[in-house]
């Protein structure tokens, strides 16, 4: 691959790179070798010519690299993608339930910038990187004929590259069908629990799968009790507390999509005289039933990502810290509260002592149950911080003694 073009680092940078992290970014850069096109792979030279990998390039894009392989000598061609799909599913197999899961979770199954989610019989594709973009097609063959392998037809494929963190890329923001059309309406059932995933409108890929084995966590806590799911979107925790014997569940969003899907799949289950959904302001809903002097065996509280950032992570945590404080305060004593944050920018850290605060204000102890991240489906590959980004925390609320 000596006539392949190159990126050749500055002299003491890539150093996150090198520590194992997938990207480069521009700035990191002294100069390009040859003549690339965006979206064509290079290879990686540290700043003396010695060869470090090989990765996507875009210069549109502030991550100017994208690192395919560490191997200097790596081919990126069929046989090379086949490879790296194959270890993907394989992993899916020996780790989760993949009636549905995240098949391929980008830079953590070394596939940069792709995103594919099973659901059922249909898989939904989310790219955001320009190189991988261009082997999207290729990818998603490989895919298709390595399910048919283990007996899995798949019906259809939809693309949810719509985020707009395309637009950094150089890439308009595109949605729509990838097979021939099919209902995007796909029933799945996960944890015992059915629902109707909408792949074509839903948020995201039309539904975190992240979640999946949180929400069998706090399934033995409701069994029994009052459980309020806050930030509920089509009410997966809600139907988990009542599939876990919970006597009465309230879900609270603020979309009125989400809440009439979540009735929706309370009703397909059943769960209709023991599960309501209301559309509401959490954060004007939880001072008023503290008002109204509420209290819930069980609390959850999963916002949507409060900050996407480090510019606005400190407004982060006034919110984080203001729904941790109402929430605590609507717990039984002997109750619990499962919370968590799915910001990256949020860190571990930073969210372990956010909830402390929101704690001591709102004069209660906290036993904690459990700390636990994303499913396996989502691998957090060390040295890739990007990776790691779902934080989830049980705890039994106790008043302060």
């Amino acid at each position: 691959m000596s006539d392949t073009p190159a990126i050749r680092l500055k002299r003491g940078e890539g150093r996150a790179f090198k520590a194992g992290g997938p990207w480069i970014y521009d700035n990191e850069i002294a100069e390009i070798l040859g003549e690339p096109a965006d979206g064509g792979i290079v290879r990686i030279e540290d700043y003396n010519g010695y060869s470090l990998g090989v990765g996507f390039l875009n210069r549109a894009s502030t991550i100017a690299v994208r690192v395919l392989s560490r191997d200097a000598g790596a081919v990126i061609d069929r046989d090379f993608l086949e490879r790296r799909v194959r270890a993907a599913w394989q992993y899916r197999k020996d780790t989760v339930d993949t009636s549905s899961c995240r098949v391929i979770f980008g830079e953590a199954d070394f596939l940069p910038g792709l995103v594919v989610d099973k659901f059922a019989d249909v898989l939904v594709v989310e790219s955001l990187a320009l190189g991988i973009d261009r082997l999207k097609s290729t990818i998603l063959s490989l895919l298709v004929d390595l399910l048919k392998e283990d007996g899995i037809s798949v019906r259809g494929i939809y693309e949810r590259s719509d985020a707009k963190v395309r637009l950094k890329e150089g890439m308009e923001r595109v949605k729509g069908f990838l097979s021939d059309p099919f209902d995007p309406v796909v029933e799945i059932v996960e944890n015992g629990v059915r629902y109707q995933v909408d792949v074509a409108e839903g948020q995201k890929t039309g539904f975190f799968l992240d979640q999946k084995y949180n929400r069998l966590a706090i399934q033995p806590l409701a069994r029994g009790g009052r459980v309020l799911d806050c930030f509920t979107h089509t009410g997966a925790f809600a139907l988990n507390a009542a599939k876990g014997g919970a006597a009465e569940v309230l879900g609270v969003d603020a979309s009125e999509l989400g809440v009439a899907q979540a009735a929706q799949n309370a009703a397909l289950n059943g769960m209709s005289d023991r599960v309501r959904f209301a559309c509401r302001d959490v954060f004007e809903l939880l001072p008023e039933l503290e008002r109204k002097g509420e209290k819930f065996d069980l609390v959850i509280l999963d916002p949507p990502a409060f900050t996407k950032s480090r510019a606005s992570v400190k407004k982060a945590v006034t919110g984080y810290r203001e729904i941790n404080l109402r929430g605590i305060k609507l717990v039984k004593n002997g109750g619990y509260l499962a919370t968590c944050s799915c910001s990256h920018f949020m860190t571990p850290e930073l969210f372990t002592k956010t909830i402390g605060e929101a704690a001591r204000d709102a004069r209660r102890r906290l036993r904690q149950v459990e700390y636990r991240t994303q499913s396996p489906d989502h691998p957090v590959l060390w040295g890739a911080d990007q990776s790691l980004y779902l934080k989830f925390y049980i705890f039994q609320v106790v008043d302060d003694a």
